[in-house]
């Protein structure tokens, strides 16, 4: 049974702006200091995946971005394009019908292709237990991340600790009871508290054609309108018939689509330093704080500030006595934002759209 990665790679990182733009987003972007973070996700998986089985997924805007950037091993028919975004349940499906094609008898993995993990060995055993447990069964396995904090920013997975599904020594799945959306502070704490609750880290592994006929149960439009062309899915001549075909697709995540709504389903609890890097104050899980407590990149000058996030992208950034602060410093642009207001930083990009500044998205 051959193994399959589908990396999708066709979000805006709206939340990170304005490092973050629509033709340069954030998964195109080195925030690490290695590489850029689409690289640093084909690297974790290259290890159990050949990269003639990778499959990245990305959108029009993006397309010639995203191939000056990528490793050249992989090759140019595995990169698929979206006419529009149409969330993350279309870019699956999508995915999913080219590998049925190629390989009927096949397992796949699915990565956004913009998150960070501290530690790859660890990463690489959770996912090949995963791997082990699709090839073997009809479950949908996810990666659940041992919560560290009660954060409000993730959604949560509540598992089942007597009902357990035996990997190896080290690694035991669990069956899912519920996911859960994005809780308050208070909620977010009972579930931390409880033991119970995993973050949802939006990392999959299933067969294809168990994956398939869940599209075809759940997602029945999606289904069936991808399947009307699958001829032509993932041919450059096929892009129109694809355009015609994608405007009329439903916009719905595969968590609402099929997960939530699944019945087999398992998760893997994990711990190997992983950050979704949404927004401007996880930056820390990605660059360690200096001993005042501010994660500093770019030419700068800092008198009496402390756990702050000062980013340059070219110009000096003085700051003076800033706390809890977010100062970043682009060509065009300047965010000066409280850190307990991060996630809110996409509301300066939906504002910016209304007043048709599409020259700073």
């Amino acid at each position: 049974m051959k193994r399959y990665g589908v990396i999708m790679a066709g979000g805006g990182g709206t939340r990170f702006w304005p490092l973050s733009r629509n033709s340069t987003p954030k998964q195109f972007l080195n925030i690490t200091g290695e590489d850029t973070m689409i690289n640093d996700t084909i690297k974790r998986i290259l290890d159990l995946v050949p990269p003639e089985q990778i499959i990245i997924v990305t959108n029009k805007a993006q397309e010639s971005t995203l191939k000056k950037v990528i490793l050249k091993e992989i090759p140019d028919e595995n990169i698929l394009v979206e006419p529009f975004g149409r969330n993350t349940a279309a870019c699956i499906a999508y995915a999913s019908m080219v590998i049925e094609k190629r390989d009927k008898d096949s397992v796949i993995g699915v990565f956004p292709s913009d998150h960070y993990i501290k530690n790859t060995f660890e990463f690489q055993r959770v996912l090949n237990a995963a791997f082990n447990i699709a090839e073997n069964t009809e479950k949908l396995i996810t990666m659940g991340i041992t919560p560290t904090f009660p954060s409000t920013g993730y959604g949560y997975i509540k598992y089942d600790k007597e009902n357990t599904i035996k990997v190896d020594e080290v690694k035991t799945a669990y069956e899912v009871k519920e996911f859960v959306e994005k809780p308050d502070v208070q909620k977010a704490k009972q579930y931390i508290e409880s033991g119970d609750y995993l973050w949802n880290s939006g990392m999959f592994v299933w067969k294809t054609e168990v994956i398939l006929k869940n599209f075809e149960r759940f997602l029945p439009r999606i289904y069936y309108k991808l399947k009307s062309i699958i001829d032509v899915l993932g041919k450059n001549e096929g892009f129109k018939e694809l355009e015609k075909v994608y405007k009329d697709l439903p916009d719905i995540s595969i968590d609402y689509g099929i997960m939530e709504r699944a019945l087999d389903v398992a998760v893997i609890p994990c711990d190997f330093g992983w950050s979704d890097v949404g927004s401007w104050d996880s930056l820390g899980s990605v660059i360690p704080p200096d001993e005042n407590g501010n994660i500093i990149r770019g030419e700068h000058v800092e008198i009496e500030t402390k756990n702050s996030i000062l980013y340059s992208n070219g110009r000096m950034v003085a700051a003076v006595g800033l706390e809890d602060m977010i100062v970043v410093e682009t060509q065009d642009a300047i965010l000066v934002c409280p850190k307990k207001k991060a996630q809110d930083v996409k509301k300066v990009v939906e504002k910016l759209r209304k007043m048709g500044r599409e020259d700073l998205l």
